[in-house]
């Protein structure tokens, strides 16, 4: 029964990047996103890693994430090497940063 209060969607965590691909793994979907890591240490690369949200994500569950995986010398060439990444080779990112 309804109290007559609206109840708003669940909050999770945003993920912050480029949105890169739409991927299906184990009968759900997941959006993945290149966010970049700003690493002092490295002034002269563009270090990036892979968010994976799942698009039915349940009230507690938050993104997973891969660590650095690319690694180039310009935000251009960090974006090429994101997209050139097949479906399978997504998929075996997100099963690597899978618990």
């Amino acid at each position: 029964m309804m109290d007559g209060k609206r109840r708003k969607p669940p909050q999770h965590p945003s993920p912050q990047g480029q949105h890169l691909a739409t991927i299906s793994h184990e009968g759900r979907f997941w959006e993945i996103y290149l966010e970049f890591d700003d690493d002092p240490r490295w002034p002269e690369t563009y270090r990036a890693r892979l968010c994976f949200a799942a698009a039915d994500m349940d009230e507690g569950d938050e993104p997973v994430h891969t660590t650095v995986v690319i690694i180039e010398e310009s935000y251009e060439e960090a974006c090429r090497k994101a997209r050139s990444f097949e479906e399978f080779q997504l998929q075996g990112f997100l099963r690597s940063a899978l618990p």
